[in-house]
């Protein structure tokens, strides 16, 4: 079975490269960890790609802001790659920090015209969050979530994890069209409706993560690379290794390309 060739795309401060690595291992694909030095030098990586994960982390210290200059060096270096490599259906997927540098650079929600109107920011309580929590999936055209049994569960650990756009009038946008991939709800299922710590950041709606338009890219705060194993305890409830379904249905797509 063919093994689609993953990049996981590493820059200073990045610490969860490793496991979205293992993670795409373990799903079926064949991944490497790529500088992003190194991916400007050798720029045809991505065209002989078929996924691009962006890693969490704290990417050049979160200087001006959690993936403010990751999203920079993308914008500046590899515009048109990575505006091809969405074009063309490829598999994209963000994971906190990384689902900042999406968001940062334009990539997500990927609608709406030049102007960013959404961003992620500092959680409601004004602190950094590291827990578990519990995903279910919307009906969206998400790739990274079809077939996949929910709920998932798997960790958070950020200090900027608030989804917030510019007017309730986008907000209403990203739901009618489908773009809210995941949602915060508790270990039964029920939705979060807000209450900490189920929603661990206060984003509207319970906003775990969103998607594209077509589908092919998803951002998400929360970490289903570190729960991936079925051996391992999963604190405060929930499946274990449930969060490589998610991987797994990002491979699955990506081998069909």
């Amino acid at each position: 079975m063919k093994e689609p060739k993953a990049i996981v795309l590493h820059a200073a401060g990045t610490n969860r490269d490793v496991d979205a690595y293992y993670a795409l291992k373990a799903a079926g694909a064949d991944p490497r960890i790529i500088h992003v030095n190194a991916l400007r030098k050798e720029r045809s990586l991505l065209a002989r790609s078929a996924i691009l994960v962006i890693p969490g982390g704290f990417s050049y210290a979160d200087a001006m802001g959690a993936g403010t200059l990751f999203a920079l060096d993308i914008a500046s270096y590899f515009k048109e790659e990575v505006s091809q490599f969405v074009a063309e259906g490829k598999a994209v997927l963000g994971i906190c920090n990384g689902f900042q540098t999406l968001v940062k650079a334009g990539i997500l929600p990927g609608f709406g015209g030049e102007t960013r109107w959404a961003t992620l920011t500092d959680n409601a309580e004004g602190r950094f969050e590291c827990r578990w929590v519990t995903l279910a999936a919307d009906e969206s055209p998400c790739v990274w979530t079809k077939e996949v049994v929910f709920p998932v569960s798997c960790p958070v650990a950020h200090g900027e994890g608030r989804f917030a756009v510019s007017s309730l009038e986008k907000l209403t946008q990203l739901e009618e069209q489908g773009l809210i991939a995941l949602r915060y709800v508790d270990e039964a299922g029920n939705p979060a409706q807000g209450r900490y710590p189920i929603n661990p950041n206060g984003s509207p709606l319970d906003i775990a993560g969103i998607c594209n338009p077509a589908g092919n890219v998803l951002g998400l705060m929360p970490h289903p690379e570190n729960n991936i194993y079925k051996d391992r305890p999963v604190y405060g409830g929930g499946e274990s290794g449930s969060g490589l379904s998610i991987f797994a249905a990002g491979v699955r797509y990506a081998r069909a390309l």
